[in-house]
């Protein structure tokens, strides 16, 4: 079976009220639990704001650190999810739910090469 990231993009500003975000989380959960029943579960996490992140950039044989994110945008990668699919139709069918639970869009990109198992 291929492996797929599942990326989950998230809106700039407030996050929403507790209340939603506790339904998202149960429907996660129950995802994640399906995907494990399955054997489909590779490893998922959110992520931090993107102001929590470090940029490492080569410049003439040096490398640069700088704080915040790679680039300024109104989405930033909020979470992910890599899976195992037998094909890209059974990974974006993951991907629809994952969008239908999350409300957010999710980009689905398989791996380079096969992976077993």
């Amino acid at each position: 079976m291929k492996q797929y990231l599942l990326s989950m993009y998230q809106p700039q500003g407030e996050l929403p009220g507790p209340e939603f975000l506790a339904a998202v989380m149960a429907d996660l959960g129950v995802l994640r639990r399906e995907l494990e029943s399955t054997g489909s579960w590779v490893f998922g996490q959110g992520l931090h704001d993107p102001a929590t992140a470090t940029v490492l950039r080569p410049s003439g044989g040096e490398v640069l650190v700088t704080d915040g994110p790679f680039t300024e945008g109104k989405e930033y990668l909020g979470g992910f999810t890599v899976i195992k699919a037998p094909d890209l139709d059974a990974a974006l069918a993951w991907g629809r739910r994952y969008a239908l639970a999350t409300h957010l869009p999710i980009e689905v990109r398989p791996f380079q090469g096969e992976v077993e198992g």
